[in-house]
Order: structure tokens, then C-alpha cells, then sequence
């Protein structure tokens, strides 16, 4: 089989738009009868650099019609199978996608890339819903052969390859840019891609300048990692023999039989190791729509507050957000509790901070709800970032307030133990606290609360680099949620149980509704129509 890379020269001239598109036509209309796989880079109907979603789309409209007629000539005039990537139109906007085309010049699968980047998010505002969900690794087989597919930022991804390796693939299309990577980087990249996945890696992409050592890089490699065809830098076509079906087997550890690499790693594979991950995630903090529910204490009407049932019904209907209490014990451990005292909701009487952990363990958090929760002991923020880190967002209340400075350290090492800094920000009511998490953990969202100036709430937050407030219902009014959206602040409202008044939070703008009623309230929420604030 003889395979073709193509890479057309790229500028970020925008300008220049109609002669490198022209160029591109001309470089595919090089391509001949000997070949059987075509493979061209990512956004080919957008020949140079769009900085705006208006350009984007613009180019888009004008080139991909153009663009589809070319590609479907050159595998008919080629007999050919070829790949491009450019725009496609979807309900909720363009997605970046590549299109496979068979000896005929049927499009017979597409794959829409599934990292894009953050300019393709806030700047070009490509669809990136679908982003956010679980799928497997898209496959299109022709011929027999099994194509497996990358869009430029997805191979920066390496958790996913083991994903791609699983699904047997003998050949992975790479339409794509990296435009700031090294020729030497590159090479490391698709050796790795092809030797984790045991398949030929065809990577095609944009020539910066000819004379530039970054960026180009369109290459064919074989599963043992040999580098078969690079173009580098240089304009123009490369091309390959070599069989699909070729793989490369090696011992699967000193003095055992041969099998792909991916098959003698999948055998000491530990996925508690890594990054949380798999379809129970959620969008984090800053792209998860709006507005939302935020389960008050738990789904705290079923079962006893800030315990990990109430967090596990509310995470497990579907609660975007939960919200939570932290004290320190007396030995500095980080647990969850509303009250200061453990009177109200255990057997224990007095201060949390007047107990450890241990002997708070001995004491009884469920049975003031009912025989059916006997026994339930306090949770601690670990073993709640252990179960839900990441399933959820987490609106945690700070009451650590004159506390010593490294037991705060404690909380913000958990957070980042269990990867979850995008799930979670801090909301405090205490102005030094919240000044003190200014300077000291800029990384965590802070969210105001009222404190001894609830009617000032936004000003504080304004001070403060707030990105939230959370309103305190009685103290705040219709202007004041107006000055927190001018100034790109979240509103929050505790709290609200009822579904008309809740329905007047939402006509008012509040962007989260705390709740201890979560089903009631949540039902009043996914009515109104999402919106994402970036």
C-alpha cells in the first residue's frame, strides 16, 4: 500500500486566505494513480489563521464546497481512499472535523476532534458539547483495514491512546497543525502514538516556512516507531509503502511470548493511579452551563446533612453542584459539619475543634435521622474528594477563620491530590479569609458570602478577585445582581425550597440556586435554558 502525506504552506496573515487555499488545490491535484491513501491536515477550509468566529466561518463557507469537490476528484481520479479535515455544520454550531472518503469518493465516516483547543472554545466558539461526554474512539474500516484517528491537539492526550490501542486499530489519520512544536518533538510524539497503539501513524500538517524548525512535521510511522517518510518543514507531498497488517510483537517482559505493547501493559495497568476520569466526569467549573442547582448540605431532605449519602443522592440525580462545610479537628484534620457544635446532629456534645478525628469517629451522625442512618460517622473532606472529586462541582464553605495557616494548606494539598481545582471553590463570609486565599491560593475560585456586610457583597468580591457571590436571600436586589454580571461575577442564592420563588431568583438573573430540596428545585432549574458565561 502506498500511503501520501500532503502539507501545504500556512500563514497567519488572514488576508492571504484565497492563494494558500489555491496552493493547497494545487498540491492535491499532484497526487496520482499509484497511490492508495491520501492523507491532507487539519482545517484545510480554513486555509490560514482565524482569529475570530466570524472568520472561521467565513472562510469555511467560502472554501469547503470548493474543498469537498476537490477531495472527492482526487479519490475517483486517484482510486484512493483520502482523508481531510475541515468545518462541519451541526446544530449548535461548526465542529472540527475529518472526513473519510473511499475509492470512489463517498464520505463513508467522519471523526469530530475531541480536544479542542481553548481558542477553538472562547475565540472561534467551535461546538464542544458533545466534548464533554463519554465516547469510545471512533473507527472506520475500509478495505479491511481498521482507521483510528487524532485531530492535532488530541495527540498531546497520551491517557488516550491506550483507549485507541484497545479497539485494534492498524492505521491512525493525524490531520493536523501543532504550528509551536519542534520537528524533534513531533517525532517523539508519533513514535510514541505508534508504538503504544501497535498501528501506523500517517500525520499530515501545515509548513510554517520552509526554513522554520517548528511546526510541518507531516509523517509517516511504522508501530516499531521508525520513521518511514518526514517532510519537515518542506512544501510538497511524501509518500510510503507499507502494509497495515504489519505489527510489531515483542516479549511481554523478559522471557515471556511476544504481544503488542499495549497488551503487556494493559496487564499491570492501575487506573486508581491517574487522573480521575471516565463518564461519570462532569464539565468543570468554568464551562459547565448555567444556571444550576447546587445541592445545599447534600440532598439533606433524605438523608442526614453534609454526610455522603445526602452527596451521593444529589451527585447520583444529577446535582451540578453540591455544597459543603469544612472545620479542623483538634490534630488538624479536615472533616464536614455545618454547626461548630456536634450537639445538634450526633451523641457528642461541644466543639469539633475540642475533639480529633479518632474520637470523633466514635461518635454517632445518623441516628438523629432516624434509626435506618445509625452508626454513620463524619465524613472527612478526603473521603469526600475520594468518591466525588470531579462528578460534581463542590461549593465548599470555609469555616476556618482564625485558624492556622498550614491547616488551610492541608484542604488546598487534598484539592490537588485528587486533580479536582477546576470542581471547586471556596466561599467565605470573612473578609481576612478571603484575603488571605487571595494571596495565597489564587489557583481556587473564591465566592464571597455576606459575612457582617451582606448589602456589600459585590464590592467585596470586586475587591477580593471574586468570581461569585453568594447572595443571602432578604439582603440583596435586582441591582446588585446586575453589578456583579457587569463586573463577571456568578450569582448565587442561599437558599430556596420553593419552586415559584425559585422561578423569581432565576427571572432576577441568579445563575445558582442553593437548595436542601434538591429534586424539588432541580426540576425548576432544567427548565430555563443553559448558558455558558466564558
Amino acid at each position: 500500500m502506498k500511503v501520501c502525506v500532503v502539507q501545504p504552506a500556512y500563514s497567519t496573515d488572514y488576508a492571504e486566505s484565497d492563494r494558500y487555499f489555491e496552493d493547497q488545490l494545487r498540491l492535491l491535484s499532484q497526487c496520482d494513480e499509484s497511490m492508495d491513501l491520501i492523507v491532507m491536515p487539519e482545517s484545510c477550509d480554513v486555509p490560514c489563521l482565524a482569529k475570530t468566529k466570524e472568520q472561521s466561518e467565513a472562510s469555511s463557507q467560502k472554501y469547503f464546497p470548493k474543498l469537498l469537490e476537490a477531495a472527492t476528484e482526487t479519490a475517483k481520479r486517484c482510486h484512493a481512499m483520502l482523508f481531510f479535515n475541515a468545518r462541519s455544520k451541526t446544530e449548535k454550531g461548526l465542529r472540527n472535523t475529518t472526513y473519510a472518503l473511499n475509492r470512489e469518493g463517498e464520505i463513508v465516516g467522519t471523526y469530530d476532534k475531541q480536544h479542542l483547543t481553548p481558542g477553538e472554545v472562547t475565540k472561534t466558539r467551535l461546538d464542544s458539547d458533545y466534548t464533554y461526554e463519554f465516547s469510545e474512539p471512533t473507527v472506520i474500516e475500509m478495505e479491511g483495514i481498521r482507521f483510528g484517528f487524532l485531530t492535532c491537539y488530541d495527540f498531546y492526550f497520551y491517557e488516550s491512546f491506550a483507549a485507541l490501542a484497545r479497539k485494534s486499530v492498524d492505521v491512525i489519520i493525524g490531520c493536523s497543525h501543532q504550528r509551536s512544536d519542534t520537528h524533534l518533538a513531533l517525532e517523539i510524539i508519533t513514535q510514541n502514538l505508534a508504538y503504544q497503539t501497535n498501528a501506523y501513524v500517517v500525520r499530515s500538517s501545515v509548513s510554517m516556512d520552509e526554513r522554520s524548525d517548528i511546526g510541518g512535521g507531516s509523517m509517516i510511522v511504522a508501530p516499531t516507531g521508525k520513521i518511514l517518510a518526514n517532510l519537515y518543514s518542506k512544501v510538497g507531498l511524501a509518500t510510503a509503502e507499507l502494509d497495515p497488517k504489519d505489527k510489531y510483537y515483542k516479549p511481554a517482559g523478559f522471557g515471556n511470548p511476544p504481544a503488542a505493547h499495549y497488551e503487556y501493559i494493559e496487564q499491570g495497568r492501575r487506573p486508581w493511579k491517574y487522573r480521575p476520569a471516565g463518564s461519570a466526569i462532569v464539565r468543570h467549573d468554568e464551562v459547565m452551563p448555567y444556571p444550576r442547582t447546587c445541592a445545599h448540605r447534600g440532598f439533606n431532605t433524605i438523608a442526614p446533612e453534609n454526610s455522603m449519602p445526602a452527596f451521593g443522592a444529589a451527585v447520583a440525580m444529577g446535582a451540578e453542584e453540591i455544597e459543603f462545610d469544612l472545620w479542623f479537628t483538634k490534630d488538624g484534620e479536615v472533616v464536614s459539619m455545618h454547626d461548630s457544635t456536634l450537639d445538634r446532629v450526633s451523641d457528642g456534645t461541644g466543639k469539633i475543634r475540642q475533639y480529633t478525628l479518632e474520637e470523633l469517629r466514635a461518635l454517632d451522625f445518623g441516628f438523629k435521622r432516624g434509626e435506618v442512618f445509625r452508626g454513620m460517622r463524619i465524613p472527612t473532606f478526603e473521603e469526600i474528594l475520594q468518591k466525588f472529586a470531579c462528578h460534581c462541582v463542590m461549593n465548599i464553605h470555609l469555616k476556618t477563620a482564625g485558624e492556622k495557616p498550614e491547616y488551610l494548606d492541608r484542604v488546598v494539598e487534598l484539592i490537588h491530590k485528587y486533580d479536582c481545582e477546576k470542581y471547586v471553590y471556596f466561599m467565605t463570609g470573612d473578609d481576612d479569609l478571603m484575603a488571605l486565599l487571595q494571596k495565597k491560593y489564587p489557583e481556587i475560585t473564591r465566592c464571597c458570602g455576606g459575612g457582617k456586610d451582606k448589602w456589600g457583597i459585590v464590592e467585596r468580591a470586586i475587591k477580593y478577585g471574586c468570581k461569585k457571590v453568594q447572595l443571602f436571600k432578604g439582603y440583596f436586589n435586582q441591582e446588585m445582581i446586575d453589578k456583579a454580571h457587569a463586573n463577571g461575577i456568578i450569582c448565587n442564592v442561599f437558599w430556596s425550597d420553593d419552586p415559584a420563588e425559585t422561578e423569581q431568583f432565576l427571572d432576577m438573573g441568579i445563575d445558582v440556586i442553593l437548595t436542601n430540596d434538591y429534586h424539588t428545585i432541580a426540576q425548576v432549574v432544567a427548565k430555563r435554558e443553559k448558558y455558558i458565561t466564558y
